[in-house]
């Protein structure tokens, strides 16, 4: 049965030369009240960080320059073995021949300020963390068995915020959750904006089979969860927007990604802002000085293309 099985073996993928996947981590042992996940994919489980090593030097040879580091619950990494995700990040950041590490996700109870500041200190991972928060309320965050509460979700926010001021910080919230009143889903959005956060991932509650969550009563209604899912999309859009604007008039190095779109090519600053140049001017998988000078209605920024120093 999946939840008897402990192996792991690491793997990447990629949907262009320009970004790798790497697989650190599979399953998870959390059992959050609205998640299937424990069930369908067993329990937490990785290789060790040599084996890890070997995966990554495979994307770095097949021509990635960048590896984005994923699982279900990376910050898991390693515990089978005596090793953390630390020391992972620390290893992978000596490793010659790629230009960027990112990390893709990460429960804030296992981001340790040790982690944040290896990332701070780092030559190739970027300054940009995704970190689940699913609800601004205390109460809720008991209901949905989140190992968290708000104080320490802040606390993590603050001390990238102080080692690191331009990163990108991304936010994952549920909205919709059994018991959720507008009480809650109101502080929910308050915490936000107390935040220095830079994006969010909304996602509607739907129920899952097999969840202790189907338990609780007091259903939110369909239309009710479509319309919080909303106010939270509009706010991070402002999000979004304020965190472009304070990169606005300054140079950062783009990798521009293989794919075009009505001629453009459009690439990530290391802190996760999206930039477009016309196609002809930049190469496929090619990192690029520019200077951002503006930020268009569909979401991305432009600039000045600036010679390779």
């Amino acid at each position: 049965e999946i939840k008897e099985v402990r192996a792991f073996v690491p793997g990447h993928s990629s949907g262009d030369r320009t970004r790798s996947f790497l697989k650190v981590q599979d399953g998870c042992n959390y059992f959050c009240s609205f998640c299937t996940i424990p069930l369908a994919r067993g329990r937490s489980r990785s290789a060790n960080v040599a084996d890890t090593l070997k995966q990554a030097e495979q994307a770095i040879a097949d021509g990635a320059k960048e590896i984005v580091l994923t699982g279900v619950n990376i910050g898991d990494f390693g515990t089978a073995h005596g090793e953390t995700l630390l020391d992972l990040v620390r290893a992978l950041d000596e490793l010659p021949g790629v230009e960027r590490f990112r990390i893709s996700s990460i429960e804030p109870n296992l981001l340790s300020d040790e982690l944040i500041d290896a990332v701070a200190q780092s030559k190739k991972f970027q300054p940009h963390f995704h970190i689940p928060l699913q609800s601004g309320n205390d109460e809720m965050l008991a209901s949905m068995r989140r190992r968290y509460r708000t104080e320490l979700y802040q606390d993590r926010v603050a001390h990238i915020r102080r080692v690191m001021p331009d990163a990108s910080i991304g936010v994952d919230v549920i909205v919709g959750f059994p018991g959720e009143s507008e009480r809650h889903f109101n502080a929910t959005v308050d915490f936000i904006k107390s935040l220095d956060v830079s994006y969010l991932h909304v996602f509607t509650y739907s129920e899952r089979p097999n969840t202790t969550a189907l338990r609780i009563d007091d259903v939110v209604p369909m239309e009710e969860r479509k319309r919080r899912n909303k106010v939270l999309r509009a706010l991070s859009l402002k999000l979004q927007r304020m965190h472009y604007e304070r990169q606005l008039h300054r140079t950062h190095a783009v990798l521009f990604e293989a794919a075009e779109e009505d001629g453009l090519r459009f690439g990530y600053t290391s802190n996760y802002v999206r930039v477009a140049a016309r196609a002809a001017d930049v190469e496929a998988n090619a990192i690029r000085p520019v200077e951002l000078t503006r930020i268009h209605a569909a979401g991305h920024a432009s600039g000045n293309l600036r010679a390779n120093a």
